[in-house]
């Protein structure tokens, strides 16, 4: 058994590239910035703070609410797995690049321009969902009588 998935929280660096592939397919991508605090060593020295950049794509749905509501500066929460590719530049060289194809986003606080945004969208149904589902009431045989 093996297991490809990522979970990122971090922010957006720039507004989603989003292009329309084979008959009207939206696919958006945009880098995603995620930072590991510095810190002080027991013996004095100093660690730095590190951001790391990861390249996400997301795809139909997705795409789609990237386009609305994303910004650079946008903080997201992201599930996906890693994804390798490769090509071959004008200059006949092989170049490769690896990317976090999301299939869950959730936005985290507003949005830049001030707008609040959906809790979360995922690919398996396209739609916005809240963060946490909402509780349904018991069944009537799981209730109790008290009167208050």
């Amino acid at each position: 058994m093996s297991v490809n998935k990522v979970i990122l929280v971090g922010n957006v660096g720039k507004d989603p590239d989003v292009r329309y592939v084979e008959k009207d397919v939206p696919v958006a991508s945009f880098p995603l910035a995620t930072t590991e605090r510095g810190f002080k060593r027991q013996d004095g020295s100093e660690v730095p703070e590190r951001t790391e950049w990861h390249n996400i794509v997301v795809w139909r749905g997705l795409a789609k609410v990237a386009e609305g509501y994303i910004r650079k500066g946008t903080s997201l929460y992201i599930e996906g797995k890693l994804r390798t590719r490769s090509w071959t530049d004008q200059n006949n060289i092989t170049r490769y690049t690896t990317e976090v194809i999301a299939d869950q986003v959730e936005l985290l606080g507003k949005r830049p321009d001030g707008g609040v945004p959906p809790l979360s969208t995922s690919t398996p149904s396209n739609t916005v969902q809240p963060a946490e589902p909402p509780t349904a009431p018991l069944p009537d045989s799981q209730e109790d009588d008290l009167p208050f």
